[in-house]
């Protein structure tokens, strides 16, 4: 039976829940325990699926087809485990199946509240998967106090009341801020904090606490007073250079054994931490430097493209060089030529989004890379891109788009060689769409096979011709303009088993030019770098030393 961490935060949002976390869960599976790690967000949409990603940042996919936080691929990153739909809850999914029961007339005529309704829905959901591993991470979403949350919290007090003594702990994770003018690291913030939590019933037995700087003794045993916690589990959680050394870091101050002490599972065994020692060394001993633009929309945020941003420095990893990544605003390209704002990049990235603003600048962005044989790879749009751009001006077809943007604007203007994905093959049954069904869950969703040429650049950097990669879209590129574009030199490299939906494209003269309708950054670890950004950064790293 699984024992469970409940990770909470306080004072602010954003403090790193998600990445301690993870890093836990990697100090644990280093001890030998095996872990899951799971997401309950206290907002109401069902899942992160039709937000803004200047909302909440990406949209991490899962293999059974979940969009879900993007904490979930801080989890798979750091510990290799596959997250599921299981993993992760909303606020807005457990008031929908408790309405779904009400209407069927499952609660027999009760009247339905937040306690006990709502709360043993929550329940149900933690318990789920809890006879598979030794131990169960689960972040709640937001900081205590936050009016949407208390459901969750009181869902989480009252499962660790239902479990037996000593297996389930809480691990509350808060901000010291450092004030200049006085010079003094201040724990109220905290210690207010923790008296929220505990006012709803919930005692801390390990605080982590974000700070600039060290943790001065006196006000470790400040805390530990104040808080009613033991000395040893006051963590301090200081800013790091790189996430990857959390774990390490982490180990450092004694988080694994506050939790295991917690737990009291003695003699506990010794970590290994050979893989996140090799990791940190490769991260701060580079051989080289690429840089890399990541021509997008969204380039404000950088959580846009969370996934996208660690692949490559896993891909870096691989190669012992660091990527210095630059985003560069697509919109710039709409009414400037893109060459002067990409010269100088050892390698080009679109990546992917929805809607049609932005799209001329990184229909532009794939034009440049194939005329400068600058390495190109273009995810989900940016493969859709750099179709378009070889259908408007290496096929002849000048009109050529996407019927994505025709829909947006309410008029036919291009020749649609992009269109609306209307049913694919998905197992054993086939899928259908409308255009006008709801937006929410209805893309082609989660993991499918293809089958790579023999040959290819594609094939060659997998190193097999059968793969299975993660989708999210609702457009395709249509297989009916395959053999024009083939004769124009866009090689069709990666198909759907059944040989009706383009995967991968290639020009077959470039040094590195591919696109994927996938999404393999959310499969990328640092300890397994995906084949596409191994050799994606291999390619840059080869123009970096030829300039």
């Amino acid at each position: 039976m699984a024992r469970y961490i409940f990770i909470t935060g306080g004072v602010v949002s954003s403090l790193g829940k998600g990445l301690a976390s993870a890093a836990l869960g990697a100090l644990l599976q280093a001890r030998g325990f095996s872990v899951r790690l799971r997401k309950l967000d206290p907002y109401l949409n069902v899942d992160p699926g039709t937000m803004s990603p200047f909302e909440h940042g990406e949209v991490f996919v899962t293999d059974d087809g979940a969009e879900t936080d993007l904490d979930l691929g801080h989890y798979e990153r750091f510990t290799g485990v596959a997250a599921r739909k299981t993993d992760s809850i909303s606020s807005g999914r457990v008031y929908s199946t408790v309405l779904e029961k009400e209407r069927r007339g499952d609660y027999l005529g009760k009247t339905i509240q937040v306690i006990p309704h709502v709360t043993n829905e929550i329940k149900d959901f933690l318990d789920i998967g809890g006879d598979e591993v030794d131990f169960m991470l689960c972040e709640i979403g937001g900081t205590v106090g936050d009016i949407e949350g208390l459901p969750f919290f009181e869902a989480i007090r009252q499962f660790s009341q239902d479990k037996p003594r000593g297996q389930c702990i809480f691990m509350h994770l808060t901000l010291l801020p450092f004030v200049k003018a006085s010079g003094e690291l201040k724990t109220k913030p905290t210690q207010h904090s923790v008296k929220e939590l505990r006012s709803i019933g919930i005692a801390p037995d390990i605080l982590v606490c974000r700070s600039e700087g060290p943790i001065p003794a006196k006000e470790r045993e400040k805390l530990a007073l104040f808080c009613n916690v033991r000395p040893d589990s006051v963590i301090a959680a200081q800013d790091l250079k790189s996430i990857y050394e959390a774990p390490l870091a982490y180990h450092r101050e004694g988080l694994d054994q506050a939790v295991l002490d917690a737990f009291e599972i003695t003699p506990a065994p010794k970590p290994n931490l050979t893989r996140w020692e090799d990791v940190a060394d490769r991260i701060y001993n580079p051989e080289g430097e690429v840089k890399v633009a990541i021509v997008g929309k969204y380039t404000q945020l950088e959580d846009a493209y969370k996934s996208i941003a660690e692949a490559l420095t896993h891909g870096g990893m691989a190669n012992r060089v660091k990527v210095k990544v630059e985003w560069v605003d697509a919109e710039i390209f709409d009414s400037e030529d893109a060459g002067p704002h990409l010269e100088g990049f050892h390698a080009i990235l679109v990546p992917g989004g929805f809607g049609e603003r932005g799209t001329e600048g990184k229909i532009k962005a794939a034009q440049y890379a194939r005329e400068h044989k600058v390495p190109y790879l273009g995810i989900c749009l940016g493969m859709q891109m750099a179709v378009i751009e070889a259908a408007r001006n290496v096929a002849g077809l000048k009109t050529a788009g996407s019927e994505e943007f025709d829909h947006e604007a309410g008029k036919k203007r291009f020749e649609p060689v992009v269109y609306h994905l209307k049913e694919w093959v998905q197992g054993n049954h086939k899928v259908a769409r409308k255009v006008d069904d709801d937006k929410g869950g209805t893309m082609r969703l989660g993991a499918y096979d293809a089958t790579l040429v023999e040959g290819s650049r594609v094939a060659e950097a997998y190193g097999t011709t059968t793969i299975d990669e993660r989708h999210r879209h609702r457009y395709e590129v249509d297989i009916a303009y395959k053999e024009q574009l083939e004769k124009a030199g866009l090689k069709f490299s990666g198909m759907s088993p059944d040989g009706k939906l383009p995967e991968i494209v290639e020009w077959a003269d470039h040094p590195w030019f591919i696109g994927v309708q996938f999404h393999p950054e959310l499969k990328s670890k640092p300890f397994e770098p995906h084949p596409l950004f191994k050799d994606f950064v291999r390619a840059a790293k080869e123009v970096s030393r030829l300039v």
